[in-house]
């Protein structure tokens, strides 16, 4: 057995015997909410807070668009209103490949360690 066996067994079973739930896929909002902890944690916080303030932004816009009298005033509120709301939605939609990313990583290590137990098993 190579040394990466070895350090991915020993990670294993310290994963196996802190995480009883590695059989069981988190449901969504689980998986959204594990995005603002660990190592980059940081950077979704920083992303959902430039999506949040772009997104009052553009609703205060909108707000003021809808009370515009005169078609220049109108635009001067609607295209940034437009432009702000598409690109929060943007912002929002940045978070999903992460989460999909995470999702791999989980089966990956599902299967490893099915492999891990296969061998215990035999050996």
């Amino acid at each position: 057995m190579s040394d990466l066996d070895r350090m991915i067994e020993d990670s294993l079973r310290e994963a196996d015997g802190r995480s009883p739930q590695l059989d069981l896929e988190p449901g969504y909002f689980a998986q959204a909410i594990s995005l603002f902890t660990g190592r980059t944690a940081w950077v979704h916080w920083m992303i959902m807070i430039a999506q949040a303030l772009m997104f009052i932004g553009g609703v205060f816009c909108a707000v003021k668009f809808y009370q515009a009298d005169a078609v220049m005033e109108a635009l001067r509120w609607g295209l940034p209103s437009v432009v702000l709301l598409v690109i929060a939605a943007i912002f929002k939609t940045a978070l999903g490949p992460r989460m999909e990313t995470n999702r791999l990583l989980m089966e990956i290590r599902r299967v490893e360690l099915r492999i891990e137990r296969m061998r215990a098993e035999r050996g």
